[in-house]
């Protein structure tokens, strides 16, 4: 079963079509079904897909926002080496930043991606770039070092795919093994800006947004939230050279800034409203608290922690090496929160610490436990038939254990019906610049990270001496 040597092999797309009023149409259209039934490519990309959708969150829907992207990759698949290929896009419903095909044209890019980039001709420059690696026949020439991993990858699978942890480790696997060499890369960046040329986008683009990934690379380095383990940057390596390379080989279609279009406004269009960050199924970091919606609950970390919020969990950590894990796990059978605590699932659990407790009228259970280095603080809350869990963890003999735990408790209840209806996910909204506004009256409008500036510049790919001007359209990330 061949995987990850196609994972990242190409990103294709659907092909425009022109309406001609003198042809009736086709009793026997053409779909992308009936293209790829008899493609064993596409059958290992239809076996596949399921999974690598789930790993990136699912399908992120929204029919302005699809049409956007058809229209960049059907103008890239007009002038590749197979313009008569059929593809499925699909956008991953994921805040990270990729893009990558399975083969059979099964073409994915995450929601991440489109808000990191500014215009057409950019998003644009990374689909070239993966289409370029299948017109080189680079996965081909990686099946054979990737047959050796096969076995490594069905474990993985077999052991863990039945939850979300295993499914993001098997594509996390793969998008290393799909890493292309760094020739490889070269190769597909010259392919890549002649296609963005030949479509008519700016060739520059390329060189753009890899100056932006290297922007976001350092804004991700500096912030412990982040995960890059399932980005672009993650397999597909950046390097100054890479820059100046793409803007050499743009320079034969013209002088910068005078060649190509950038679809700058037609692109902004199509990402005003693109949800950002965390989705409402995951819930939602608001600074130092974690609000989810659908379950109703909320609580507080100590200052100076920073919140992850993972699938498989809510992570945060603070000063001293303290962490904290909270998770929930379904409870059918309401057994006693005592059993539950003393049931095995706590490493190095002190029996005689257990005692029941309220919380917020909640009934719950509180324990310690020591394992190693580290000292515990465990803290089961029951609501309905759903058991919610605390893990504190701290360097032995911390005094920080028992003053983070005590936050956690008196901050956790549930939301009231009123919260959890004005709780809005955070998303791109497309903003024009007033005559009295700068980069700070706008980076202040920003919403859900508390390094505004920063990140306004980041989507927006300013620098630190960028300007605005009225009449300026800019991305903000707000409700």
């Amino acid at each position: 079963m061949l995987l990850a040597a196609a994972l990242l092999s190409a990103c294709q797309s659907v092909l425009e079509q022109s309406y001609e009023p003198s042809v009736s149409p086709s009793s026997n259209p053409q779909i992308v079904a009936e293209v790829q039934k008899n493609d064993p490519r596409a059958q290992l990309g239809a076996r596949e897909h399921p999974r690598i959708v789930a790993s990136y969150g699912g399908e992120y829907k929204d029919a302005k926002t699809e049409r956007l992207v058809a229209r960049i990759a059907g103008a890239l698949t007009a002038v590749s080496e197979n313009p008569t290929q059929s593809y499925r896009i699909t956008i991953l419903n994921s805040p990270a930043i990729n893009a990558f095909a399975l083969p059979g044209g099964y073409l994915y890019v995450t929601r991440g991606l489109l808000a990191l980039a500014n215009d057409a001709s950019e998003v644009a420059a990374v689909l070239s770039h993966e289409m370029a690696h299948v017109t080189a026949n680079h996965g081909i020439e990686r099946q054979k070092k990737e047959e050796a991993e096969v076995i490594a990858s069905r474990v993985v699978a077999e052991v863990l795919s039945s939850n979300i942890a295993g499914k993001q480790a098997l594509a996390r696997g793969k998008l290393r093994l799909a890493a292309f060499s760094r020739n490889q890369e070269l190769q597909a960046d010259v392919i890549g800006v002649r296609m963005l040329g030949e479509a008519g986008y700016d060739p520059y683009a390329a060189a753009r947004f890899l100056d932006s990934m290297a922007a976001y690379s350092r804004f991700t380095a500096v912030d412990p939230e982040s995960d890059q383990s399932l980005d672009f940057l993650s397999s597909h390596p950046n390097a100054p050279q890479r820059v100046e390379l793409a803007r050499l080989h743009a320079r034969a279609f013209g002088p910068e800034g005078t060649v190509g279009d950038r679809g700058r406004d037609y692109y902004l269009a199509g990402i005003n409203g693109l949800l950002y960050g965390d989705s409402p199924q995951e819930g939602y970091v608001r600074g130092q608290t974690f609000l989810h919606g659908k379950l109703g609950i909320r609580f507080d970390v100590p200052a100076g922690f920073q919140i992850d919020n993972k699938a498989e969990a809510v992570l945060a950590t603070g000063p001293g090496d303290v962490a904290i894990r909270f998770d929930g796990v379904a409870d059918s059978q309401r057994q006693s929160l005592v059993n539950y605590i003393s049931s095995g699932w706590v490493t190095g659990l002190l029996p005689e610490t257990i005692q029941p407790i309220t919380i917020n009228g909640l009934e719950a259970a509180t324990a310690s436990a020591s394992a190693d280095r580290w000292d515990f603080d465990v803290t089961v809350v029951r609501i309905d038939d759903q058991i919610y869990r605390f893990l504190t963890a701290v360097p032995k003999g911390s005094p920080a254990l028992r003053t983070t735990a005590d936050v956690l408790r008196a901050s956790f209840r549930r939301l009231t019906p009123e919260e959890a209806a004005q709780l809005k996910p955070l998303r791109v909204r497309v903003v024009t610049a007033g005559k009295d506004d700068t980069v700070a009256s706008l980076a202040g409008r920003m919403m859900g990270t508390d390094r505004k500036l920063d990140l306004f510049r980041l989507i927006n790919a300013m620098t630190a001496t960028s300007t605005v001007k009225p009449g300026d359209k800019v991305k903000i990330i707000t409700e």
